[in-house]
């Protein structure tokens, strides 16, 4: 346990910075999971809507510091090759 009054408040700040990164990147998990329910449903007009949402979700994750650049951009090409397949 934290004993002097900094290490203390370094203690709140990493717990509420904690919590908020994963509550950030659970969004980013629920978007992947919609786009790929909409694939999986065979609607391309539902899983384009759905991957147009989520994209903007990713890379602001990536401004944040959320998730790595080269993750979001391998879930992002990944997601747009499954539309494009579904939309041919």
């Amino acid at each position: 346990m934290a004993n002097s009054p900094q290490a203390r408040k370094r203690a709140r700040q990493n717990d509420k910075r904690r919590a908020q990164s994963a509550s950030m990147r659970s969004l980013v998990r629920t978007k992947i999971k919609q786009v790929l329910a909409a694939i999986q449903s065979g609607d391309a007009e539902a899983s384009s809507t759905a991957l147009q949402s989520a994209i903007p979700v990713i890379d602001r994750m990536v401004s944040k510091g959320i998730i790595a650049k080269n993750k979001a951009a391998r879930h992002k090409s990944r997601l747009n090759a499954k539309v494009k397949a579904l939309a041919s």
